[in-house]
Order: C-alpha cells, then sequence, then structure tokens
C-alpha cells in the first residue's frame, strides 16, 4: 500500500498562475532593493561625512573609495615608520599593484578637485 502524500512529487503541485509569476518577482525585487538600500544606509552610517545626507549611491561609494585610499595611505606611512625603527614589518604590506592603484586614484582625484575649483 502506497501513501499519497501532499509533498510528493513536484510535478503534481498546481502551476502557478501568470499574475502568481509577476507579484513572485515584483516582491523578489522589492527585497532585492530593500536590501541594497539598508547596505548603503550602513555604509553611508560608517563613512565620515555621510551621515545624514541624502541616499545617493554615487555619492556614498565614491565617498567610501576616496576614505579607503586614504586609510590605505595612512597604512603606508604607518609601515614605513615601523620599518624606520627597525620594526619586521612583515605581512603588513598590501599588495603592490593594490598601491599604486591607490596612488593613482588619490592623484586623479586630486586633479579632478583642482580643475573644479573656480579659476580666480
Amino acid at each position: 500500500m502506497t501513501s499519497q502524500s501532499p509533498t510528493g512529487n513536484p510535478n503534481d503541485r498546481p502551476r502557478l498562475t501568470e499574475a502568481q509569476k509577476k507579484e513572485n518577482h515584483i516582491r523578489s525585487e522589492q527585497k532585492r532593493r530593500e536590501a541594497i538600500r539598508e547596505g548603503f544606509d550602513r555604509l553611508a552610517s560608517i563613512v565620515p561625512g555621510m551621515e545624514g545626507q541624502g541616499r545617493s549611491e554615487a555619492i556614498v561609494l565614491e565617498a567610501t573609495l576616496k576614505m579607503l585610499r586614504e586609510e590605505i595611505m595612512k597604512r603606508k606611512g604607518i609601515i614605513e615608520d615601523a620599518r624606520a625603527r627597525g620594526i619586521n614589518t612583515t605581512g603588513w604590506e598590501l599588495q603592490e599593484e593594490t598601491m599604486r592603484a591607490c596612488e593613482a586614484q588619490l592623484q586623479r582625484a586630486r586633479d579632478e578637485d583642482e580643475e573644479q575649483k573656480p579659476k580666480v
């Protein structure tokens, strides 16, 4: 004797209507957008100068990148100071490629800031 379980074969379940599929898609998309919004809000809350700013994801990302670049350069300075004092800094360094990219991006940002200043 075989039992007929309601969770048996997945093919036995009724198919969703087009309206149900659309509703599921809309709900999924709303959840995805809400997760992104919450992530940007959390990021904005820890990036200096972003607390209470209007929600522009581009501005939050740019401020985050700027902060990270500055922190990387501070770290570079700390490592250089430690080496000058004879401290072994093995394992502290970031990849050289990361450092070059960071320095180039900081220089590009400085150049852009300089270009945006009003000419007197």
